[in-house]
C-alpha cells in the first residue's frame, strides 16, 4: 500500500505586493529546505486593506493588518502566517505564537523625494515642504527635528505612496528601507535617515511568521527560518513596547545593535507635535533581550513617558 502524500502546509499572507513578495521569499526558503512538502499561499485583506481613508491612529491599530489571518490560523484554514514584525501586536490571541523571525533587512526610515525637487537631504528641504507618512512615530521625531516642516498624512501601499509623490500632492515622503529594498526599489532611496533622527518601528525590517501555539509540527520547520540575532533583537524592541502598553500605531522608537554578547537598545517616546521626547538606552546579554527592554520602558517611565503616552491615547481618542 503506497502511503498518501503529506498534506499541504497552508501559508496566509495580505494581499499588498510587499505582503505577497515577503511571503513568496518564505515559501521558497521553506521549499528548498523541505522538498518532500508543499507549500502553499492563501491571501487574504485585512481590515487595516480596507479602510484607506481614515488614520492609522483614528482606528485603533489592535491587530489592524493580522486579525483576518490570525482567525484563518485558529480556525484551521491556514497553518501560518507571514507578516512585516512591526505590523505584529506584542501581546497575541491566545492559541498563536511568534514561530519565527527571519534574518532582518535594514530597518531604518528612508526619504523618497519628488523629482523636481534640487534638495534630496531631509535637512535642506526648504522650510514648507510637505512630507507624506501615516506614522505617528516618524511624524513626532520628524516634528521634532524640523519644526519648520510642514506633514501630511499619507494611506495606501508603497506604490500608491510612490504614485501620490510622482503626483505632487507631497514634496517627500518616508518610506521603510526595508520594503523598499524588497520591491527592487531601492534607487527611489534619496537619504537613509539616520537613528539620531528617525529611530526606526520596533521589528521593522524583520518578518514575523505566526503560528498556532500547540503545532509542533509547523514549529519544526518554522525554526529552519529562524534569524537569532535579529530574534534577540526584536525580543528586546518587543519587550520595551509591550511594557510601554503602546500599540505600533503610538509614537516610539528602537535602534538596537549588537556586540558579541551584549545588546544595546535605544528607545524613544515623544508626543505627536514633537516638542516633548525623551529618550534613553540600556545595555545587557543578549540571551536576556526580553528583560534589556523591560528595564528600558521603565527607565523611560521615569522620566515622564507614561504622561506623554497618556496624553496621546486622548488625542488619538477623541
Amino acid at each position: 500500500m503506497i502511503a498518501s502524500p503529506p498534506r499541504p502546509i497552508r501559508i496566509g499572507s495580505r494581499k499588498s505586493q510587499l505582503a505577497l513578495v515577503q511571503t513568496y521569499w518564505v515559501q521558497e526558503q521553506l521549499q528548498q529546505r523541505f522538498v518532500d512538502r508543499l507549500f502553499e499561499v492563501h491571501t487574504m485583506n485585512t481590515q487595516g486593506d480596507k479602510i484607506l481613508d481614515v488614520a492609522l491612529a483614528k482606528i485603533g491599530d489592535k491587530g489592524l493588518f493580522t486579525k483576518e489571518l490570525e482567525l484563518g490560523m485558529l480556525n484551521g484554514d491556514i497553518d501560518f502566517a507571514v507578516h512585516s514584525l512591526k505590523d505584529l501586536p506584542t501581546r497575541l490571541p491566545e492559541g498563536l505564537i511568534l514561530g519565527c523571525v527571519t534574518e532582518r533587512e535594514n530597518p531604518a526610515d528612508a526619504l523618497v523625494v519628488h523629482a523636481n525637487h534640487h534638495d534630496k537631504q531631509i535637512d535642506t528641504l526648504p522650510e514648507g515642504a510637505v512630507i507624506g507618512t501615516s506614522s505617528l512615530r516618524r511624524l513626532a521625531q520628524l516634528r521634532h527635528h524640523y519644526p519648520h516642516l510642514t506633514f501630511k498624512d499619507i494611506r495606501g501601499n508603497l506604490n500608491t505612496r510612490l504614485q501620490k509623490l510622482d503626483n505632487g500632492e507631497y514634496d517627500a515622503i518616508i518610506l521603510a528601507v526595508a520594503g523598499l529594498k524588497r520591491l527592487d526599489m531601492a534607487d527611489r532611496i534619496h537619504q537613509v535617515l539616520s537613528p539620531e533622527v528617525s529611530l526606526h518601528a520596533v521589528g521593522q525590517g524583520a518578518l514575523g511568521i505566526e503560528c498556532r501555539a500547540e503545532d509542533n509540527e509547523i514549529m519544526l520547520l518554522l525554526k529552519a527560518l529562524e534569524h537569532q540575532p535579529t530574534a534577540q533583537r526584536c525580543d528586546a524592541e518587543r519587550s520595551f513596547l509591550r511594557e510601554l502598553e503602546g500599540g505600533c500605531q503610538v509614537p516610539i522608537g528602537v535602534n538596537t545593535t549588537l556586540d558579541g554578547e551584549m545588546l544595546t537598545l535605544v528607545g524613544m517616546v515623544a508626543s505627536i507635535d514633537g516638542e516633548q521626547l525623551v529618550k534613553g538606552s540600556v545595555t545587557g546579554k543578549a540571551i536576556d533581550a526580553e528583560s534589556v527592554g523591560i528595564q528600558l520602558a521603565h527607565q523611560l517611565r521615569e522620566q515622564g513617558a507614561t504622561e506623554i503616552l497618556e496624553e496621546i491615547f486622548t488625542q488619538i481618542q477623541r
